[in-house]
């Protein structure tokens, strides 16, 4: 039994010295969308999200009044806090994964500056 014991006890030793020196699996980026590039999504408000009235992100129900955002291409719909978080750290909806690209800004962009 103490034999079993000590080789526990060798085990967490090792895992935790080289805990620290591993590299996660899938590594964090900073390809988020900007301040800017979120206020140009669209916003709404949960009354007009239609049946679709739960938050995917925080799984909680969008009420009528709550400030909501429509992902652009997919119209998946969530609360604007849940969603604004989400896209400033990866730029793809978190429903069906449809990456935001930089296109739709541009698009947007050059509507404002030329009005024809």
């Amino acid at each position: 039994m103490s034999v079993v014991f000590l080789v526990y006890m060798c085990l967490l030793c090792y895992a935790a010295r080289h805990l620290h020196d591993t590299t996660p699996v899938k590594p964090t980026t900073g390809n988020g969308l900007s301040a800017a590039e979120l206020d140009k999504l669209p916003a709404t408000t949960g009354n007009q999200l239609g049946l679709a009235t739960e938050c995917s992100i925080c799984l909680d129900d969008i009420q009528a009044e709550q400030p909501a955002r429509v992902v652009p291409g997919c119209n998946h719909g969530f609360h604007l806090q849940c969603v604004d978080t989400w896209l400033a750290r990866n730029p793809v909806c978190p429903v069906c994964r449809n990456k935001l690209e930089p296109g739709l800004f541009q698009s947007n962009d050059a509507a404002e500056t030329n009005p024809c």
